[in-house]
């Protein structure tokens, strides 16, 4: 479709580049919201990268909005002949699936659930025609997913399954949402993934936990010192199944100031993923420590940098935090 601009109040243009999510459309915005950092427009404050859109906020005693709109329509046409390649990075998640503090929370909000009689990763298995538990995790952990934006709450990433449209799993929201949802719990609401960054209110499917924090606002964890949160939209996504044992020593790790998250800089190309998807999704699986895949350099580590059951004490979200309350902010679910 043909991008849609429109004015909001004085101060932003919001753009439409798709109607419906796709990664054809989620790269145009990326490509134009890059474009426009990197052009250093005068009276440019605040870019925001979406899913199928962006917005651009500026001050119009700088620059005059129709300026800034007939600025980002000479992008936009630029876009449209340039190659769909990004300097990206690919960073693997740990998550224990079927863990005991999303499986607790889970049971104590079963009114709100489609299934009241099951947990949500029996539901979600089901209603994608999968035959277990088992055979759900290996189809949501053995394709890598884009981060697509960012936000709602602070640090908190969208993920979009890299496979065919017909492939991708898709869950609702629940009914109505739970007040409570332990930090960094991984989600899934329509066709995206999250990973709830800190603990609070929230209606996405609960499918586990990582042990790796994605969000620090004192900025004490050594891999977020130089920003705070650790994803920018086109990150690329693993999740890699832990057991019980790995979990409990990541987290020990992380308490101790030693986990280092596994980050690795790729190039990615939007024609050779469409050409090959499951050939592409494989060769960004080798990039990963102990298989083999294109080549990859180290990343710094730093998110800033543009080189590119019972509940246990163990679990930070519960450990850290006190009770949450449901202030009706706008999140995954809400």
């Amino acid at each position: 479709m043909q991008t849609r601009f429109s004015f909001g109040g004085d101060e932003h243009i919001f753009a439409e580049v798709g109607e419906a999510m796709s990664l054809e459309a989620f790269f145009k915005s990326l490509f134009i919201t890059n474009a426009v950092r990197d052009a250093k427009i005068k009276g440019v404050t605040e870019i925001c990268p979406a899913n199928a859109s962006y917005q651009v906020k500026f001050d119009p005693d700088q620059i005059k909005p129709d300026d800034l709109l007939t600025e980002l329509k000479r992008l936009d046409s630029a876009s449209e002949k340039s190659e769909p390649v990004i300097k990206t990075r690919i960073i693997e998640i740990p998550v224990l699936y079927n863990d005991p503090w999303t499986h607790e929370t889970l049971m104590r909000f079963r009114e709100r659930h489609q299934d009241p009689n099951g947990t949500d990763l029996e539901y979600a298995a089901r209603i994608n025609g999968l035959e277990s538990v088992d055979a759900f995790i290996k189809a949501h952990s053995s394709a890598p997913w884009f981060v697509s934006m960012v936000g709602f709450v602070a640090g908190l990433p969208f993920l979009y399954q890299m496979v065919e449209r017909k492939r991708q799993l898709q869950a609702p929201k629940y009914l109505r949402p739970r007040t409570d949802t332990p930090k960094l719990t991984v989600g899934h609401g329509g066709c995206f993934s999250c990973i709830y960054s800190v603990r609070g209110a929230g209606g996405y499917q609960m499918f586990g936990i990582t042990p790796m924090p994605i969000y620090d606002p004192n900025q004490n964890i050594s891999y977020l010192r130089d920003f705070m949160c650790l994803f920018r939209p086109g990150d690329i996504v693993k999740w890699k199944p832990i057991d019980r044992a790995a979990y409990d020593a990541a987290v020990a790790d992380v308490d101790a100031g030693r986990f280092a998250p596994v980050i690795r800089d790729v190039s990615f190309s939007l024609t050779e993923f469409n050409r090959d998807v499951d050939a592409y999704n494989a060769k960004l699986d080798g990039v990963l420590p102990g298989r083999l895949g294109f080549e990859a350099g180290s990343s710094d580590h730093r998110p800033g940098s543009r080189a590119s059951g019972l509940l246990s004490h163990r679990h930070p979200a519960l450990r850290r935090h006190g009770p949450s309350r449901a202030r009706g902010r706008q999140s995954p679910g809400r």
